[in-house]
């Protein structure tokens, strides 16, 4: 359940990435042009990374790991816009996925190798 889970979410990184990146590509404004498309870049890199860790989990957990803290600063990002203003209470539902995503990540991951988050962080598996 888990390896799907990771699999799935991962998959999900890819077309979220493509809608970044290709409207950038598409209209480019030098305001946001490199932030976009990097941003779209680095979410479909994601997306791979996962997909391949699902295949082989207990040894490529550090990598679910850091991608569940990757989702941790999102959540953070996320919240202090919301917070200042900057973004509306719309993006709380992306906050939320996100974050429920992050403690699936390092829940499994811990549970499945034995290891501590902090193992995991530093690229131990037990």
């Amino acid at each position: 359940m888990f390896k799907k889970f990771v699999l799935i979410t991962g998959a999900l990184d890819f077309p979220i990435g493509l809608a970044v990146a290709v409207p950038a590509l598409l209209d480019p404004q030098p305001a946001n042009f490199t932030a976009l498309v990097t941003l779209g870049a680095f979410l479909c890199f994601a997306a791979a990374a996962l997909m391949w860790s699902a295949q082989d989990l207990q040894a490529r957990a550090p990598i679910v790991v850091w991608q569940g803290l990757v989702r941790l600063v999102a959540v953070m990002g996320i919240l202090y816009a919301i917070g200042t203003g900057m973004q509306g209470s719309e993006q709380l539902a992306v906050c939320i996925f996100d974050g429920i995503v992050c403690a699936v990540y390092f829940v499994g991951c811990i549970k499945l190798t034995g290891a501590s988050a902090l193992q995991l962080l530093l690229g131990k598996t037990a």
